[in-house]
Parts: structure tokens; sequence; C-alpha cells
């Protein structure tokens, strides 16, 4: 296949935050070296790790200018020295954390670009390798749900979070979601149990009422700041816990006094990414689950809120101001 040599593209152009993201039109195209496929972007997963690394606060990130995201899907266009199992053509999703989503062309390695399950098109894919595989995560291998448990969900009106309503329930969980008012009934409509405002200043006297004051075995931490603290609150001494996979709301303090003597229960980090190259048998038994929970139906097809890609800096400024439902995505 034919490829230009230059493309449309967003550029992080300092670590000020998405406000500096631009829309360039000289980009250059790059070339798979081994072990890589390079795809024509056709949609791009929008996420929190954006947002972070136009902060500067993503640990490794990359360096302004860059160009921007991580998550994308589309048609392979050609092919690195080595690369087997893929041909020309093939729709995939994958992550690259270095950035270069939010453009009209994408290198891959090729052991992290993912067929898109048939019948579906490429935006439909999106966080397939992100969202749901964090979800997953979250409440199986780190998190050990188990029917009859109950589950504490923050941020559940987010890709991540509807993904985790959906699975958690499918497992016979009892499931408390947070979020805002305005995102209360979605969130219902997903199986939620009981829904809470994420902006309560009493949020973990409303979970721990909702509990009888048992607390919760597993809580889904993905906002930090000072929800970190009801999230250790509420969640049961001893055997509670609580997977932290996101800082949306800041950064928080947990010390080895607050274990001992305050809070006695679990704490679990989660990045995905982490997760791939540190544990990948951990990762291939989850991926493995996944696709099953889509054979079963548990999990269809995304429904992406989509915006163009000049809109980019819009769609990330109105994730980081938590105005938005789902998925987000650019469209190319």
């Amino acid at each position: 296949m034919s490829t230009a040599s230059t493309m449309r593209a967003l550029q992080q152009r300092s670590l000020t935050g998405p406000g500096d993201l631009r829309l360039i039109t000289d980009a250059p195209v790059p070339k798979p070296g081994p072990g890589e496929v390079l795809i024509r972007v056709l949609a791009a997963g929008v996420n929190f790790v954006d947002i972070s690394q136009a902060h500067g606060t993503f640990a490794g990130g990359p360096q302004p200018p860059y160009l921007a995201g991580i998550e994308g899907a589309g048609e392979v266009t050609a092919i690195g020295e080595g690369v087997t199992g893929l041909e020309l053509g093939t729709h995939v999703v994958g992550v690259s954390i270095g950035g270069g989503a939010f453009a009209e062309y994408l290198l891959l390695p090729a052991a992290a670009a993912v067929p898109v399950p048939p019948g579906w098109t490429d935006e439909q894919a999106l966080g397939l390798l992100v969202n749901w595989p964090t979800a997953l995560a979250a409440l199986k291998p780190l998190g050990g749900v188990v029917a009859g448990q109950t589950v504490l969900i923050h941020a559940a009106a987010g890709g991540t979070g509807q993904a985790a309503v959906t699975i958690a329930k499918h497992y016979g969980a009892t499931v408390i979601a947070t979020a805002s008012p305005g995102k209360h009934e979605a969130v219902r409509a997903l199986g939620a149990d009981h829904v809470v405002d994420s902006r309560s200043t009493d949020l973990a006297v409303d979970v721990l009422r909702l509990t009888g004051g048992a607390g919760v075995d597993v809580v889904l931490e993905s906002v930090g700041g000072a929800t970190l603290e009801a999230s250790l609150t509420v969640a049961k001494r001893v055997t509670g816990r609580v997977v932290v996979y996101g800082l949306a709301g800041g950064e928080a303090a947990i010390t080895n006094w607050d274990l001992v003597y305050k809070h006695q229960v679990h704490v679990i980090g989660l990045n995905i990414g982490i997760l791939i190259q540190a544990a990948p048998h951990i990762f291939g038994e989850l991926m493995g689950e996944l696709f099953g929970l889509i054979a079963a139906g548990v999990l269809g097809p995304g429904q992406p809120t989509t915006y163009e890609l000049a809109e980019g800096p819009k769609a990330l400024a109105e994730l980081e101001a938590r105005a938005t439902v789902g998925k987000l995505a650019l469209r190319l």
C-alpha cells in the first residue's frame, strides 16, 4: 500500500495541559521497523493518560513537542521485518504509550496490535486494550471479586467505570457506583445497584450507610485526592481491597501509620502497561477472559462519543472537566 510522506496530527507543545495541543499538517509519517506495523488510524481513543502526559505527571511520559494519543484503531498499511500473523488490510486496535495515535498514521509493536472483532467498526473496538482490561484486572486477578461481594466503583460513568459496572454485575457482585448527579441514570442503566453523588462531602458516610456499616469488599479507585481517604475508610477491615489505577483528582498520601492503625486494608496499585510488561501471563489470561465475555455477549461493541481530529483539545478539556459520559474517540 502506498503511504503519504506527511500527515495531520495533534502535537502537544508543552507540559501546561491539553490546551496547548495543536493540529499540524506536516508531521512525518513513520516507517515500521522490525517487529512493528504501521496503521492508517481511523479512530483514536481519548484517555486520562493523555491528560496526564500533557501535564507532565505521567511517569516516563513523552517530552514536548510530541504527537499525542496512546490508543488507535485502523488498517494495517505497512509491515516491518519479522512480523507474522498480520496482513496488509487487517483492521487492528493497539496502544502506543509513547504517543502518536492522534494522527493519520501510527506505529505499533506487532505484538500489541489486536484484530478488531468481526462485525465491529474501528471506533467500536476502542477500549479493548485500555479500559476493559483495566476494569477486569482491577476486579478479578487483583481485586479478587466473587459473587455476593460488594464493590465500590468510582467514576462509574467513564469508559473504564462503565465496563467495571457491567463486569462486576456479571460476576454476581453488588455494585455501589459514584458519579456526578447528571450521570446517575446512565450508570443505573448499566445495572448498578446504588449510585452515590461523587461530589458528596460525606462520600464515606453515604457508602457505609448503604452497607449497614459493614463496608465494601473491593474499591476501584481511579480518582485519588480526597477520594482516596474515603475509599480506604469504606473498605472492610483486614479483608478489604482498594485497587488504585488512576489519580484524576490529584495525588494523595498514605503512610505506614495509616495502614497499621487506621486503614487495615489491602492497597493494590494497577497500571495496565506495567501489568502487560511485568506479568504477560496474567495479561494473556485476562485477554482470554475478556474475549470470552465478548463471545458471551456480556461486553459488546463500544459506542463512543466521537469528535473530529481538530476537536481533540475540546475532547480532552471536557474529559478533564469530567463533563463526559462513556468512551471518547477522535475520528480521522
